[in-house]
């Protein structure tokens, strides 16, 4: 490493106005000389050689045709807890999709119920896509499990059908965000910091939204009791 010294009139703004600015730029001279005088010498620590540090990521670049070339810095244990989350996701747009078909029977023609339901299905379904392109961009490999058979009657001799399936919802939309927050203290556990925030940034803060949404539609369907109360809910369902 050479340095090249150039006086102060090739460059003004370098121009010395004090002894005691002269003798410090001495000082630093003479210090930066020894430097100088050792130029193939490297600084250790300080000094970026990207070619040799190259080296090693150029032999972690995997070659066979089967394996991930984008993957870096992404545990089995994410890749598995991510896998395990998509399962949760299309279980639970299963379960949605149940009260959907159920809500939309000529019988109980509740059609702003078979909306909302419909719409949270399709929600969960593409949550699980997200994950699916997630999994795919960190180089993970998605493995689909099997999709347990969803309830198909939702009506309660109490509670009623509108009040138990949005208690239900609750119950799924609940039970889903226990799991993501175990999928992000995972990505904690295993320091990855971009699925953590991922995980922050794309799902958790819909989740609590999603929670405290549903919270207040069972608040109010107590309220309103059975009967014409609930066809009142369902039409603010179907034009909300």
């Amino acid at each position: 490493m050479t340095l090249f010294l150039c006086s102060s009139n090739a460059f003004p703004f370098l121009s010395l106005h004090s002894d005691s600015e002269r003798s410090f730029t001495s000082r630093t001279l003479r210090n930066v000389s020894l430097f100088s005088m050792a130029p193939h010498q490297p600084f250790s620590g300080l000094v970026f050689e990207p070619f040799e540090e190259l080296k090693h990521e150029l032999f972690l670049i995997p070659s066979m045709p089967d394996q991930s070339i984008a993957r870096q810095r992404f545990s089995d244990d994410c890749e598995a807890a991510l896998n395990q989350q998509i399962n949760v996701e299309y279980n639970v747009s299963y379960a949605y999709h149940a009260m959907f078909a159920y809500f939309d029977r000529d019988n109980v023609a509740l059609r702003g119920f078979a909306k909302f339901f419909k719409e949270s299905s399709e929600a969960e379904r593409e949550h699980a896509e997200k994950l699916i392109e997630y999994q795919n961009k960190r180089g993970g490999r998605v493995n689909l499990n099997s999709i347990l058979m969803p309830l198909s009657e939702f009506n309660h001799y109490e509670k009623g059908d509108a009040l138990n399936a949005m208690e239900l919802a609750l119950s799924l939309e609940k039970l889903t965000n226990e799991k993501l927050l175990n999928l992000h203290d995972i990505a904690v556990k295993c320091n990855d910091v971009h699925m953590k925030n991922y995980i922050e940034n794309e799902f958790l803060g819909e989740q609590v939204e999603a929670i405290k949404k549903i919270s207040e539609y069972i608040a109010q369907l107590r309220l309103v009791g059975n009967g014409h109360g609930v066809w009142h809910f369902d039409q603010m369902l179907l034009n909300g």
